[in-house]
């Protein structure tokens, strides 16, 4: 049975440019000159699912969600 695809998406009205969400996951989010988030539109791969979860759990503001199915757009590099 094949699983939805997951997303990283951030809510830019809560981000504070923490920078913790890159630590956990640098291979799907880096950081611009501010310090704030950047993530690409690839799916997350199941064997990273797991950090991904965790990087939205301890994000200070909680502003990075990990969502199945169609993810929003906003803020892909």
């Amino acid at each position: 049975m094949d699983r939805p695809e997951q997303h990283l998406e951030i809510d830019w009205t809560a981000c504070r440019g923490h920078g913790l969400c890159a630590d956990f996951l640098p291979e799907h989010i880096t950081l611009d000159v501010w310090g704030y988030p950047l993530v690409g539109g690839a799916p997350v791969p199941a064997g990273t699912v797991r950090r991904a979860r965790r990087a939205a759990a301890d994000c200070p503001a909680l502003a990075l969600t990990l969502t199945q199915g169609g993810a929003d757009r906003r803020g892909v590099e």
